[in-house]
């Protein structure tokens, strides 16, 4: 329940706005109780950043897996899942490690890494879901799995961040789009890539 309520609160004020006392007010213990917990502050920011990788394979990663087989198929529903984790607030200042990243892109340090860490192993179970629809000649116009990477997590995030800037569905609906386009250019199969689509938007 305590991490819970980290994970909630670092997502709109940052790591560096958690403190023992303000998570002891929220879950109800009290202070000493909470430091018993973590030890420190920054016990508490990795316990925080471990917390949150655990949510978002249960909300992104598991569902995708679960739900469709290797290869393009796989890429459309990570997609789809990661778009639905932001939209639907699973933490209320939208995606936890976009905001994170963004925090703690120039401060080195034991919290950055983890946040490197959870963002790297996400981008790999793409790149590796990616690989697998070029191995299978599911997109016969890429040869290069990383860099499609970068570009899907580029759109990815730049929904997130418009989303909660604006107060606005929208920019789910045109990442679905730029992502079915990018997609369908590769040559991927429109019916397969037809199952990219914004919870917002459907």
């Amino acid at each position: 329940m305590i991490l819970a309520h980290a994970i909630d609160t670092a997502s709109v004020d940052g790591l560096d706005g958690l403190t023992i006392g303000r998570l002891a007010d929220a879950a109800g213990h009290s202070k000493s109780g909470v430091a018993t917990l973590f030890g420190s502050k920054e016990q508490l920011q990795l316990a925080t950043v471990a917390a949150a990788r655990e949510v978002f394979v249960e909300r992104v990663i598991a569902p995708a897996r679960a739900s469709s087989d290797r290869g393009l198929e796989r890429v459309c529903a990570l997609i789809s899942a990661w778009l639905a984790y932001s939209d639907e607030r699973v933490f209320r200042g939208g995606c936890f490690f976009a905001a994170a990243s963004v925090e703690l892109d120039a401060k080195p340090g034991p919290v950055r890494d983890a946040v490197v860490a959870a963002t790297q192993s996400w981008e790999d179970y793409l790149t590796l879901s990616i690989q697998r629809a070029i191995d299978a000649g599911e997109l016969p116009l890429l040869d290069d799995a990383a860099q499609l990477t970068f570009e899907v997590v580029s759109f990815l995030e730049a929904a997130n961040t418009r989303s909660l800037l604006h107060a606005s569905i929208e920019p789910y609906a045109r990442a679905a789009t730029a992502l079915r386009s990018r997609l369908l250019a590769l040559g991927g199969d429109p019916g397969r890539v037809s199952g990219i689509v914004a919870v917002a938007a459907a």
